[in-house]
């Protein structure tokens, strides 16, 4: 029995679907868990791992007027 905390308060994870997905590409390894119920989604959890440093220029990083 594990506990999960919902938009609907705090659940026995099986009262729930659980569904899982990942991204892995050259920029990012990304992991989450979806839990739904009853065809809603009422929790998402997720874990990003950068691969390379971000890089941007000037112009991106000025603020907008």
């Amino acid at each position: 029995m594990t506990i999960v905390t919902t938009t609907k308060g705090e659940m026995d994870d099986s009262l729930l679907e659980r569904k899982e997905g990942v991204v892995d590409n050259e920029d990012e390894y990304t992991t989450w868990v979806e839990y739904w119920l009853d065809g809603e989604l009422v929790h998402r959890s997720a874990h990003v791992t950068l691969k390379k440093p971000l890089t941007y220029t000037v112009a991106e990083a000025a603020p907008i007027a």
